[in-house]
């Protein structure tokens, strides 16, 4: 604790100081702060490790994509497990860069497992560099929202500093999913403002919306929240990192699903897949049977729509930056088989 005066000053008081000296620092400052101190907890290791999908997509991708001889970085090493696969794989030369104190562990694991021709370089990202370029930049930096670790500023750093021409980017392509779902009946949550407990009205509360973003997102990773989606799912954006960057992603997209299952529409399940080859990916889709289950989704609550087979639903999701989800807002318009019925878009916080 720098400032160890400061706790005379009492809960509130010292919560109130912190805030005001994090106000100081770029939101990309505190992100790395916190990120650093999420990934050095042996738990979150732990559920990542566990995870077998996850685990065997990588090392599928190690096997099939990096060659002896080939200079590589692992960008997020962690306790490094995919820098050791790539060690055994044959690469010539791995960086494992890490900014969190897991960096520890992994040069003790490494140790231990007799791991040779690693550099553990404890940096940010942003800060590494190299003498020559590396043939592949292997990464995790998806979130659950996908974007929301910042994968596509961190990656596309480095690919434009490091990497050689024609170099590989593993993963590099990305289905974003932004599903209407309905949540099962036992779990299904309303708006405090849309409920009615014993003939005591709550929708006076309507004008008193939240303004905290958190407030319209369900963070989940339990199978049995959604019961369906109204609609056949289908990436509503793709990207490929070897040719992307922050500049080209869209800040709005609409897109329609057909319905047919008809419901309540309770939300819109956030989700991704990431994909090495054809016949090689990984996702986190909440009723995907082969997804990798340390990820969450996300569900983007709206206020209850209900919806017959063959009804379209035209979405809007407004983005400010992809990697903050507290900037994404969203809406729809319901059009009927009989016509077009708009749906006031007031969801999310302001």
């Amino acid at each position: 604790m720098p400032f160890p005066f400061l706790r005379r000053l009492g809960a509130r008081a010292f919560s109130a100081v912190r805030r005001l000296l994090a106000r100081d620092r770029s939101p990309e400052e505190r992100y790395r702060d916190f990120n650093g101190r999420y990934f050095s907890s042996f738990f979150e290791q732990e559920r990542m490790l566990a995870d077998k999908p996850r685990m065997e997509f990588y090392r599928a991708a190690i096997q099939r994509h990096i060659q002896p001889g080939d200079r590589v970085v692992d960008l997020g090493t962690g306790t490094g497990i995919l820098a050791a696969l790539a060690s055994r794989r044959g690469a010539a030369k791995v960086y494992a860069i890490d900014h969190s104190p897991i960096l520890e562990t992994a040069r003790t694991l490494a140790a231990a497992n007799g791991i040779e021709r690693v550099e553990f370089v404890d940096t940010h990202s942003t800060e590494f560099s190299t003498d020559e370029p590396v043939d592949v930049i292997l990464h995790e930096q998806m979130g659950d929202g996908l974007f929301d670790e910042d994968m596509v500023a961190n990656v596309c750093d480095l690919r434009d500093r490091v990497l050689k021409p024609g170099g590989l980017i593993l993963p590099s392509r990305f289905e974003f999913y932004c599903e209407p779902a309905k949540v099962r009946d036992r779990r299904h949550v309303p708006f405090i403002w849309e409920l009615e407990v014993h003939g005591y009205d709550y929708s006076v509360l309507e004008r008193h919306r939240p303004q905290d973003p958190d407030y319209y997102q369900i963070r989940s990773s339990d199978l049995a929240l959604i019961e369906h989606f109204l609609g056949e799912p289908a990436p509503v954006l793709t990207i490929d990192l070897h040719t992307a960057n922050e500049a080209v992603l869209p800040h709005e997209i609409t897109f329609t699903r057909t319905v047919i299952n008809a419901g309540r529409l309770d939300g819109y399940a956030v989700y991704f897949r990431a994909l090495v080859d054809d016949d090689l990916s990984l996702g986190s889709g909440p009723l995907d049977p082969g997804r990798a289950p340390h990820w969450g989704f996300r569900v983007l609550r709206t206020d209850r729509d209900d919806f017959a087979a063959g009804d379209v639903i035209e979405v809007r999701l407004k983005v400010g930056r992809w990697a903050d989800l507290a900037s994404w807002r969203w809406s729809h318009v319901k059009r009927a088989r009989t016509g077009t019925l708009p749906v006031e878009p007031r969801i999310n916080a302001k």
